[in-house]
């Protein structure tokens, strides 16, 4: 019987990135490099996240899909991989201004779709997210500005502070921006086709490659203002929750709060995914007990009946089948 899952971070080189996710979680982080991204809990081709604890060590996520996806995944239908992708992202420098296929239009382009959200665990006095496009910019000024060094001026910037939430659906134009931290958790999928690079060289020092065709077949010019998500929590037993994304083609995110030190039943079913963003967290489920600190995530999969979290003050992100 499978019980909640621990990994081993993967860490990856980025020309963005920096050693934040070492002070801050106490990532152990290769020398050298500045790490921009930590995959968490991965199951892409080549690649998958190691388990680090319980009589599964060693074994990876790939070997779970393989022999164990009944127990793991339930009933969620999937197309052989792990339907999502959890990672950190340290973001020293703007992100590239980039966009994710739909559904729709990633099988004609030969990617795959990718919905994402992000949760906001730390924010420089100026850090700002990029989401969408400014008010009247149409898709024909949009296409003139392209390449040229009034091109950020077509771009919707919002200011975050830590705890603030986005949530971006596959179409939506978007980037990062310097001086943020933050959780994501998204559909299993790579492909992202980048519009503009800030005019800076890759770590091979040659420019990074835009695929403005593409993009331009991803975009939706007609969403309406993204804006973050407001902090409003609703009351549960012993703990509060705020809904951050519902998408049913992709995932259910919530922020959940612990109130007090009672043990709560996880909420939700099936499998999730449990990353801790504040204080500390008890998980217990299927004979087997993980103390989690901020940065840690966690799987829980769907044969483990009633698992169940405690933790005064703690604070995490549960990911779920919407």
């Amino acid at each position: 019987m499978l019980y909640p899952l621990t990994f081993e971070p993967i860490f990856q080189e980025r020309v963005w990135g920096g050693r934040t996710l070492e002070t801050l979680f106490a990532k152990p982080l290769p020398p050298g490099q500045c790490i921009g991204e930590s995959w968490e809990i991965a199951d892409l081709p080549g690649t998958a996240s190691v388990i680090t604890n319980g009589p599964l060590a060693g074994h990876d996520l790939r070997w779970l899909m393989q022999n164990h996806a009944d127990d793991l995944l339930g009933d969620l239908p999937h197309n052989g991989r792990f339907p999502w992708l959890a990672k950190l992202l340290d973001a020293q420098a703007d992100l590239s201004v980039q966009v994710h296929p739909p559904a729709n239009v990633a099988a004609q382009l030969g990617g795959k779709p990718k919905t994402e959200a992000w949760f906001v665990s730390h924010a420089d006095s100026d850090a700002r997210l990029i989401a969408g496009l400014r008010p009247g910019v149409s898709r024909e000024t949009f296409e003139a500005q392209l390449g040229t060094v009034d091109f950020p001026l077509c771009l919707n910037e919002l200011p975050v502070t830590a705890g603030d939430a986005l949530f971006l659906p596959s179409g939506q134009l978007h980037a990062l921006g310097a001086g943020t931290v933050v959780f994501e958790i998204q559909q299993n999928s790579d492909t992202t086709y980048r519009v503009y690079d800030w005019n800076r060289p890759g770590l091979d020092g040659q420019p990074r490659p835009l695929h403005l065709a593409e993009a331009l077949q991803c975009i939706d010019f007609d969403e309406e203002m993204p804006r973050l998500h407001a902090r409003e929590y609703e009351p549960d037993n012993d703990h509060v929750t705020r809904l951050i994304a519902l998408a049913p083609e992709a995932f259910r995110l919530e922020h959940i709060q612990m109130e007090t030190d009672a043990a709560i039943v996880l909420p939700g079913e099936g499998v999730r995914i449990v990353a801790v963003t504040d204080g500390c967290l008890t998980l217990d489920g299927a004979g087997e007990t993980l103390q989690l600190s901020p940065g840690q995530f966690a799987l829980v999969p769907a044969c483990a009946e009633t698992p169940t979290a405690r933790g005064v003050d703690a604070q995490f992100l549960l990911t779920q089948a919407a």
